[in-house]
């Protein structure tokens, strides 16, 4: 092994010198304690070694045991076990139920799903509801609070687990900054004020950035200060006050069914079944977020059993939930006549309850309030994760000793978020779409058929090379199903090769490879069928997000592995390397 002027110890007396050290405390050696940013020379060092360790790390994969046992030790103090099955239930049903079903239900079924908009949440629904059962598993087997990143370091290595984490990240960064920015203009409307009336206007910056959001700012602060103060607080108050969203989506669905014409349900599919689809890529917005219920497994009191009943729980009943808002609203009112930007309010406007308004929004005021509560919980633990392996500076992984939380983690996700929200507009936000957590709910999902079906220390070879082609078969018939789909085209020759191939490659996975390994408590069922299921799902709703989505989502990703090479790789080398050679030391000893 290479070292870099380190001294071998150095790790394990970070953490022993760690329980003396005040927390509030700030030096070189917090953010870059790795011998390979020890000076100017040691970096240079690291970087001519950048071929060996990117091949060191693209081999390596992390185990149960050091994402359970060892990593959690860099965060000096441990996260506090304070939540059951009820709170995971309340932080699923407020990280999702937000403005997704109040702002994009009329814009989807005017312009393309039409009165058969109810079936674009159900598809989107089915996808979501398949991710939540693979993620109950992995949550139910490694209650980490690093969630998909922690998953996918085990079973795909730290390399993919590494894109999916900056993807994860900056898509939450930038959707809580969304939904602060939302949070102001539903405000407004409130306060019978145009939406934009709260917001600052600076000429001297270019348009789009131009309208500066003070108020979306000191959202973003109270509800990162809220948990930061404690889990359980947080919780606590998140479920009570989701009592509020229960009551309006109640008074929705019944006084929208006592105005309700079936009369307006007819063309049922005005733009044919594609439409229905391109408004399930979209409306899959509207889902996310249960993830983030995930990395509240280390603070579950039983992981095993709560996370599958809290979190494939509330998903189960918020897709129930949305079909039948979603049918209300075109029962209600002729789908050509939707305001794409307020129809329920305006729905019930033509109803004759003009004051149905100011419920609505408050409605979504409550709902994007909780999802920035949860979501600073969730990114916060995320962020931990991260910070433990050094991908990300090391102090962003500590763990503040009286209220249990990752406070500078909180810090970091929520000052960024606040930086995007107080210059971007929304039309500029709209442009991140959805794409980065479809991407990693499929390759979560791979992970889970890996996690079953391969085992490093009993699998045969002859085993693992059947997995490796049934899996490559499964993804991309999964893709040629998506690209088919989306070529527009007008003969069904694609879907005669794609599909059945799709099938055939499960079943043989079903019958030629033998499961290594069984969930130990709670499973998905029906394997490899629902895990595929997702995979094809979610890459199929890929598929229909539009050219630009695929750009921006290339983009970052150019962007992250500049990162990766430069930072990430060297951090995470010599902090693998280092943990080794101290536990071979012990063992010596």
């Amino acid at each position: 092994m290479e070292a870099i002027g380190g001294d071998v110890s150095h790790g394990a007396a970070s953490i022993s010198a760690g329980e003396e050290r005040s927390y509030w405390r700030w030096s070189k050696n917090d953010f870059f304690p790795e011998p390979s940013f020890r000076n100017w020379g040691a970096y240079r060092a690291a970087l001519s070694r950048t071929g060996p360790r990117l091949r060191d790390r693209l081999l390596h994969r992390s185990t149960d045991a050091a994402e359970l046992l060892a990593l959690p030790r860099r965060s000096e103090h441990g996260l506090r076990r304070c939540l059951s099955w009820w709170d995971l239930a309340w932080l699923g049903f407020g990280s999702v139920v937000g403005t997704g079903i109040f702002v994009i239900t009329g814009q989807e079924a005017r312009f393309a799903a039409g009165p058969a908009i109810p079936l674009s949440y159900a598809a989107a629904g089915l996808s979501a509801l398949l991710s939540s059962f693979v993620y109950a598993e992995f949550a139910s087997d490694v209650p980490s609070a690093g969630g998909s990143f922690s998953y996918l370091r085990i079973e795909l290595g730290e390399f993919l687990a590494y894109l999916a984490a900056a993807n994860i990240l900056l898509e939450a960064l930038v959707g809580a900054a969304g939904l602060a920015r939302s949070w102001t203009s539903y405000f407004a409307t409130l306060l019978g004020r145009e939406p934009d009336s709260l917001r600052i206007h600076a000429p001297a910056l270019a348009a789009g950035f131009d309208l500066l959001d003070p108020i979306a700012v000191v959202v973003l602060i109270a509800c990162s200060s809220v948990a930061i103060f404690g889990t359980r607080g947080t919780s606590t108050l998140n479920w009570i006050t989701s009592l509020l969203s229960v009551a309006v989506i109640g008074f929705i669905i019944v006084a929208g069914f006592i105005h309700a014409d079936p009369a307006n349900l007819a063309p049922l599919f005005p733009n044919g079944a594609k439409g229905v689809f391109e408004a399930a890529a979209v409306v899959y917005w509207a889902y996310t977020g249960f993830d983030m219920v995930a990395t509240m497994a280390e603070e579950t009191r039983n992981p095993a059993r709560d996370v599958p009943l809290g979190l494939v729980g509330s998903m189960s009943a918020i897709t129930v939930v949305y079909c039948v808002m979603a049918l209300v609203l075109v029962m209600m009112q002729r789908f050509d006549q939707l305001d794409p930007n307020a129809a329920y309010a305006v729905a019930f406007a033509a109803a004759g309850m003009k004051w149905a308004k100011y419920l609505v929004a408050l409605g979504a005021l409550k709902g994007m309030t909780t999802g920035l509560l949860v979501g600073a919980l969730g990114q916060g633990r995320y962020t931990t994760q991260i910070a433990r392996t050094h991908m990300i500076p090391p102090y962003f992984a500590l763990v503040h000793p009286k209220t249990g939380t990752p406070v500078y983690a909180t810090l970091l996700v929520t000052m960024s978020s606040a930086c995007i929200a107080f210059f971007s507009s929304l039309d500029v936000l709209a442009t991140v779409s959805s794409i980065s957590t479809l991407f990693i709910f499929a390759l979560v999902a791979l992970a889970l058929l890996v996690r079953r079906y391969y085992n490093r220390e009993v699998t045969p070879r002859a085993n693992l090379f059947k997995l490796v082609f049934f899996l490559a078969v499964i993804v991309a018939s999964s893709v040629g199903v998506s690209a088919y789909w989306n070529s527009n085209p007008k003969g069904w020759i694609g879907y005669a090769i794609t599909m059945p191939l799709w099938f055939l490659s499960t079943l043989g996975l079903a019958v030629f490879v033998p499961q290594q390994r069984a969930p130990k408590v709670w499973g998905v069922p029906l394997v490899p069928w629902l895990p595929s299921l997702s995979i094809a799902t979610n890459l199929f709703l890929m598929g229909s997000l539009g050219y630009e989505a695929f750009v921006r989502f290339g983009i970052c990703t150019a962007v992250m592995l500049v990162y990766y090479v430069l930072v990430g790789l060297h951090a995470t080398y010599d902090a693998a390397h280092e943990e080794n050679d101290t536990e071979a030391i012990k063992v010596e000893a």
